[in-house]
């Protein structure tokens, strides 16, 4: 009978044993059906995301593709040139050449932002391009975290520098006694306090851009330019607040701030559909990300620099000669900024797309890329530099209506424009060496342009021709450097078609 009972209780307890087997098989199978799935989706993310990213970057007609990257940086670029132009026409309206003084004294300080711009936006974009170019999309990422929080510590620190040394700093820009106080009022709001989102909001848009989303990068930019301008006329006008140059400074801070929140909602909403990240635990002290940031992003921040050292040489040189020339030189450089801004829009729209043909070794796309773009610029310049010697008196007369601003600032305007043939091509071989990682190529011609050519030029012509030699400075170092410029980028193409390994590992790839 035990026996019975025992048999019968090993063969239940067997039937249970299967069940649970079988329960246990069916679980696995749907946890890794489960796991198959979602890696599936997870790559078919991946595959929508690259989707419109690839037909830009490898299979889009050459011209189409600098066309689609470079017409909404170039009309952000103008957009940024109106609203610094904006500055300078509602302070001109005052009437005041030491309030139009004051906006002209500080853009040094405000050039000197592009030194931090270029370190980070230049450099984290240049590195994001060439790793999306190897499929590294992981780097991609943290290369974006990393550009990011060190954007935000160094403006920071900008910002904390500019109130601690702001009378060192005044004195260093060519302020005195009768322009002191307007150029301290217009320095607190874009400086002190605006430096943060003044820098942030540019370098976002470089990240964003660096995987060809060039339209969104552009509507930011434009937001915050647009609003500026709106409460420029508010703020610096009798019939507003009346602040002067203080309220071209505040407008600019409100209008900076706006493009920095637009940027954040950008990628919170895009956070499936991007690989721009600012994710705290993706930031690290990689050392080959920051190598590959600083490689391109120091040369070009020391490009900046050396922009900011000669902009405040010529102020000052032009101080010694009244504060109506401070301003007529301001207002013809500001409306000469007008195709300057597309050239340097050009070359970093072009960006992206040069960094990724680079990476994935496609130098034919590459070079005709690269020729495409300086055929537009050529069309470009010869009728603008045309426009600016035949209409100059009316553009600076827009400005300022006062006779003695308007004599020096048409003979200032004419002498500028004749580098612009020379500086778009300058500005193409620089956008290749940033986009390539070739920052030692970047560092030579900074070095060359403000050292070598720019800054003795300044001393020698002003010596030879008082006053009136100072904005030939810029035409003799821009023709000088275009010579090497296109020297440069024809062995440039030579040696990746000859030898392109050797090339890219000088590159630091």
């Amino acid at each position: 009978m035990n026996f019975i009972k025992r048999s019968r209780h090993k063969i239940r307890k067997g039937k249970r044993l299967k069940i649970e087997n079988f329960q246990s098989q069916i679980c696995v199978c749907a946890a890794s059906t489960n796991l198959t799935c979602a890696k599936g989706r997870a790559e078919m993310g991946e595959n929508m995301k690259n989707k419109d990213r690839t037909e830009l970057f490898e299979n889009m007609p050459v011209s189409s593709a600098v066309r689609q990257l470079i017409i909404p940086t170039i009309i952000s670029s103008l957009i940024t040139i109106v609203y610094n132009l904006a500055d300078t026409y509602f302070v001109g309206m005052l009437n005041d050449p030491i309030q139009n003084a004051a906006v002209t004294l500080v853009a040094p300080l405000m050039l000197a932002f592009n030194a931090v711009n270029n370190l980070f936006g230049a450099g984290t974009s240049s590195m994001m391009s060439r790793a999306l170019g190897r499929r590294e999309y992981d780097t991609v990422r943290r290369c974006a975290a990393i550009g990011f929080y060190f954007t935000v510590f160094c403006s920071a620190l900008f910002s904390l520098s500019s109130i601690l040394f702001r009378t060192n700093l005044l004195s260093l820009l060519g302020a005195e006694e009768s322009t002191m106080a307007a150029t301290n009022g217009y320095m607190q709001w874009t400086v002190c306090c605006g430096a943060v989102p003044a820098i942030l909001n540019v370098v976002m848009a470089y990240m964003v851009r660096s995987e060809g989303a060039t339209f969104h990068a552009s509507i930011g930019t434009i937001s915050g330019c647009v609003l500026n301008m709106i409460l420029d006329p508010v703020f610096i006008l009798p019939w507003g607040l009346d602040m002067g140059a203080a309220g071209a400074g505040l407008a600019t801070f409100l209008g900076n701030s706006a493009a920095c929140c637009y940027f954040f909602v950008l990628l919170f909403v895009r956070r499936n559909k991007t690989y721009v990240s600012i994710s705290p635990k993706l930031f690290s002290f990689d050392k080959t990300i920051l190598f590959g940031i600083f490689a391109v992003g120091i040369p070009a921040c020391i490009q900046n620099l050396l922009n900011v050292t000669s902009m405040t040489l010529l102020n000052n040189f032009s101080a010694s000669y009244g504060s109506d020339v401070v301003a007529s030189m301001g207002i013809a450089q500001k409306i000469n900024m007008v195709p300057m801004n597309m050239f340097f829009g050009l070359s970093q729209g072009i960006l992206p797309l040069i960094g990724y043909t680079y990476a994935s070794k496609n130098y034919r796309r590459m070079k005709e890329t690269v020729l495409y773009s300086v055929r537009l610029a050529v069309c470009f310049v010869a009728v603008v530099s045309a426009g600016y010697m035949i209409f100059a008196n009316h553009l600076i007369r827009m400005f300022m209506d006062n006779e003695i601003i308007v004599g020096y600032g048409t003979r200032f305007l004419r002498a500028m424009c004749l580098q612009l043939p020379f500086m778009c091509m300058d500005f193409l071989a620089v956008g290749v060496f940033q986009s390539t990682g070739m920052g030692n190529k970047a560092l030579v011609f900074a070095i060359l342009r403000k050292i070598i050519f720019e800054i003795p030029a300044l001393f020698i012509l002003n010596k030879v021709f008082p006053l009136y030699g100072l904005p030939y400075a810029q035409v003799t170092s821009e023709f000088l450097l275009s010579v090497i410029a296109v020297v440069v980028l024809l062995k440039l193409f030579r040696n990746l078609e000859k030898n392109p390994q050797k090339e890219m590992a000088s590159a630091g790839d």
